[in-house]
């Protein structure tokens, strides 16, 4: 593929980006009972409260094409199972993926 459709959390500290990752696992993949969040409404609600990157609203990059990110996001990107939030399948990069921005949780919908 030469691109991905990608969201992604972005925290300059890696205990927000922690605790953004807490927050994902108790909402997509709950261990108390409770029924898990399906769609993409609970990661907007997260991304919005922790990314750093303001920029872009949900974390949604779009599609970005290979070489236009930086290495351990791209390589992390384009290896990952893709997420398909209106069926309820929500896979993210944990641990998070740590570049010169800070620490990444990376969400990818889309390849081509």
């Amino acid at each position: 593929g030469t691109a991905v459709k990608v969201r992604h959390i972005l925290c300059e500290k890696q205990g927000k980006c922690l605790e953004a990752l807490a927050k994902l696992r108790a909402a997509y993949f709950p261990d108390d009972g409770s029924a898990a969040a399906k769609g993409i409404a609970k990661w907007n609600e997260i991304a919005g409260a922790y990314s750093e990157d303001k920029a872009r609203s949900g974390g949604d990059l779009g599609w970005m094409t290979r070489g236009s990110m930086v290495g351990p996001f791209q390589d992390a990107a384009f290896k990952m199972e893709l997420s398909d939030p209106a069926k309820g399948k929500i896979v993210y990069t944990d641990p998070p993926i740590k570049t010169q921005f800070g620490y990444h949780i990376i969400m990818v919908e889309g390849r081509k």
